[in-house]
């Protein structure tokens, strides 16, 4: 089949791999390279370089809604068109140009979860299940019709990283099943539940500021959720002190002190008062060193009995 793939980052690239795999004709467009890091060193998105790799056209544009971005949608006169966390809104004028339409690969289970970071704001959120949900594109934000889901349990320590990996793979196979369900001519659109609707924004750092207050549930979910980036952190003694890992711990019974370091050795590790239980940190990163475990932070710091904030 003849198709425009729409996509950015690596959440994408399983369904592009798929696709290539299939053997279908695949035009790629994707956002505009981008600098990166201190010496803001111009980088493309990781779906032009797997889109090279596989020989395959690539364009890039700012905003696909441009008159640029639709002659170019409707020079390659697509049969079908693909999003997978493209990071642009389409216009009417883009969703005319395939004639089967477009279909979205969303991380999430929808109408739950609409906007740009599902898989992390279900993590924060403590969400037990999510998974990935095929659907038709419309102008709205993951409003269109639904055509397939399918679920998964999100680990009790699973961090958003490693689910992001986990349901970029099962929305390949779902895109797969999708687009052979299409060419059977078996799919039923299932209109959205707008009552059920949630909708989640972009992650911003500050919200990776931890409230021990929160309780031990909240501090280890937004830990689990800012993992990899922007990663949560909590202020000691006036410095940032990025957290990384934690886990649920029973060594040590609260205080009621919600941010007091309970116990901080190599040997029993670094134990945070939550006010309605205890959390013990496994990985940290203070301002200037590197990520490293507990047993190696506590030699260069002395940290019991101080208070994140």
């Amino acid at each position: 089949m003849k198709i425009a793939f729409l996509g950015t980052p690596d959440f994408a690239l399983p369904s592009l791999k798929m696709l290539h795999e299939r053997g279908d004709d695949v035009a790629v467009f994707t956002q505009p390279d981008k600098p990166v890091g201190r010496k803001a060193v111009m980088t493309p998105p990781p779906v032009k370089k797997a889109a090279l790799e596989y020989g395959m056209k690539v364009y890039q544009f700012d905003k696909i809604k441009s008159e640029e971005g639709v002659a170019a949608l409707k020079a390659e006169a697509p049969e079908l068109m693909v999003t997978a966390a493209f990071g642009q809104i389409l216009s009417r004028e883009n969703l005319a140009v395939p004639k089967y339409g477009c279909i979205n690969v969303h991380g999430s289970l929808l109408p739950k979860y609409r906007g740009a970071a599902p898989i992390q704001w279900a993590v924060i959120n403590g969400e037990k299940i999510t998974g990935v949900t095929t659907m038709l594109t419309d102008i709205g934000l993951d409003t269109g019709d639904i055509l397939l889901k399918k679920e998964t349990e999100i680990g009790e320590n699973e961090t958003a990283g490693e689910l992001f990996d986990r349901l970029a793979e099962m929305g390949a196979e779902l895109l797969k099943e999708t687009i052979e369900a299409l060419e059977r001519g078996e799919l039923k659109p299932i209109k959205q539940n707008e009552a059920e609707a949630t909708k989640c924004g972009m992650i911003k750092k500050e919200y990776g500021h931890i409230d021990f207050s929160r309780g031990k549930e909240a501090v280890h979910n937004l830990v689990r959720g800012m993992n990899p980036w922007p990663c949560a952190y909590a202020m000691l003694e006036g410095e940032a002190v990025k957290i990384w890992k934690t886990r649920h711990s029973d060594a040590e019974p609260s205080r009621g002190e919600p941010g007091l370091i309970l116990r901080a050795d190599r040997f029993n590790g670094i134990l945070v008062d939550c006010g309605d239980g205890v959390i013990e940190i496994l990985e940290l990163q203070f301002p200037g060193a590197k990520r490293m475990d507990a047993a190696n932070a506590v030699l260069g710091h002395k940290m019991g009995f101080k208070v994140f904030e």
